[in-house]
């Protein structure tokens, strides 16, 4: 049976990539090592959080306990 052919390739605009990148958000994490004959000179542990202030209000406001939040943090509805 053939997949209609939308399942396999769907155009999508930088505008649409943009608005899901910062509704939903992105977190990307890395590390870099660098080292010569097998001994560790620099670590890098990189970590990147691209969302929109709105996105990263609701995910502080899912997963930090009431207790630990500032008191003068307004809180979405």
């Amino acid at each position: 049976m053939k997949k209609p052919a939308s399942l396999y390739q769907r155009n999508v605009t930088l505008l649409e990539l943009l608005d899901r990148v910062l509704d939903k958000g992105v977190f990307i994490s890395g590390d870099v090592v660098l080292s010569v004959a097998d001994v560790e000179l620099i670590v890098i542990d990189l970590r990147l959080l691209v969302c929109s202030q709105e996105t990263l209000n609701r995910l502080k406001a899912k997963y930090t306990s009431p207790q630990l939040r500032d008191s003068n943090e307004p809180t979405s509805p």
